[in-house]
């Protein structure tokens, strides 16, 4: 038992260590414009290039802890993720910049699919998977909110943004020498008469209920990334008391995002979790609607209110898709949906901007996100009334976990 708690922690830390970097590039892209000089799309590479890789890597390393287990799977990644975030101390060139972002892209989707397929391992019910997936996606939270924290902290003392990638190396090492300490749990899993390779993750691809789930993940993660990339700009515009709140909207948003995963596993023990996710996507839809309508001064309070409502969408629709499959396809159905969920946080704030330019205006990109956010409540809806994946969720929840009790 200890031993699979400190697994868990490892997974919530690893999640941690990626939000930190991830989640704090709103922040240090205003800094790289001015040293480096740079307009908005170029300085915006560093965030389409990781995501761009991590879709890429999602495609051709999925297959790798299905294969060569959880924990070779996890270091090799956090060694790639590591190296090339130490390497950040020893460049000042925009270009070798990115060039590490895309190499840490490859080794993010490497250990993080170990550590999605790891969750299944530590679950012993179906429920429990979705709850431990709300909880490491909180720890995600949390590295959200203490990334962007740490670069403004280093601007303050006059340091280099720079140095949140060699805090996260440092951190990194210290979790590479966890995981190769910690015994992971027993691999029970059939054998297979072949091993598994990219192959398997590209008949993945024609999967119906992979599809589905990574389709409504795609909608959620566009409407979501919006807030982080795009809502500083929006409230741009706020006067008065809305414009002294902006400053912190985006901490409030992560706070709210945050708190309410580590709520997740109460909800789904006591509510149907296709009720709960229709629901908190009316309560998005509204939010968004609002902010809209109701000009900066009412979208200063909607938008970051939203993420109280988004705090379990992500977590629970990754666990309800990974858990339509065998534990010996875990690793495979972890990458898809991990390439659909990059493709859209890369594609999503591109549309926007895209948008927003041709336009003059950010609300036009909000208007994009918005309707983004209506199409996700229609299919949480339908998800909801006719629940196609009950019947494939039930019996691989016998099937792989034993009958409920």
């Amino acid at each position: 038992m200890h031993q699979r708690q400190v697994a868990k922690w490892l997974t919530c830390l690893m999640f941690m260590m990626f939000a930190m970097t991830s989640d704090a590039v709103g922040s240090v892209i205003p800094a790289i414009i001015r040293e480096f000089n740079l307009s908005m799309k170029a300085a915006g590479s560093f965030h389409y290039v990781p995501m761009a890789a991590i879709a890429i890597g999602a495609i051709l390393f999925g297959f790798m802890a299905d294969r060569f287990g959880r924990k070779r799977t996890i270091i090799v990644g956090l060694a790639v993720y590591g190296i090339s975030s130490l390497l950040f101390a020893f460049g000042n060139h925009f270009l070798f910049f990115v060039v590490l972002l895309g190499a840490a892209g490859f080794g993010i989707s490497i250990f993080k699919i170990g550590a999605l397929a790891l969750v299944g391992d530590l679950s012993e019910t179906a429920e429990q998977h979705s709850g431990v997936m709300n909880t490491v996606e909180g720890f995600f939270g949390f590295g959200g909110i203490i990334g962007p924290a740490i670069v403004a902290a280093l601007l303050i003392a006059g340091m280099s943004w720079k140095w949140l990638y060699v805090i996260a190396a440092v951190i990194c090492a210290l979790l590479i020498v966890l995981a190769s300490v910690t015994r992971f749990p027993a691999d029970n899993r059939a054998p297979r008469a072949e091993p598994v390779s990219i192959g398997d993750t590209l008949a993945m691809l024609r999967d119906p209920y992979a599809l589905g789930f990574s389709f409504l993940i795609m909608l959620y993660v566009t409407v979501e990334v919006a807030i982080y990339v795009w809502m500083p700009t929006y409230l741009g515009h706020s006067q008065g008391m809305a414009a002294r709140l902006a400053a912190g909207a985006l901490t409030v948003f992560f706070v709210l995002r945050a708190g309410g995963r580590f709520m997740g596993a109460w909800l789904l023990a006591r509510y149907s979790w296709t009720m709960i996710l229709a629901v908190f996507a009316l309560a998005i839809f509204v939010c968004f609607l609002g902010a809209l309508l109701g000009g900066p001064s009412l979208a200063v309070f909607l938008l970051p209110l939203s993420g109280a409502f988004m705090s379990m969408m992500y977590p629970t629709l990754n666990s309800k898709g990974i858990s339509c499959f065998p534990k010996a396809e875990h690793g495979v159905i972890a990458g898809v949906i991990l390439f659909f969920t990059a493709v859209a946080a890369a594609a999503g704030p591109l549309a926007m901007g895209a948008i927003s330019d041709a336009y003059g205006d950010a609300r036009y990109g909000f208007w994009l996100a918005t309707g983004f956010s209506f199409l996700l409540l229609l299919g949480l809806v339908y998800n909801h009334i006719a629940n196609p994946a009950r019947k494939r969720l039930f019996a691989l929840g016998v099937s792989e976990y034993g009958p409920a009790d």
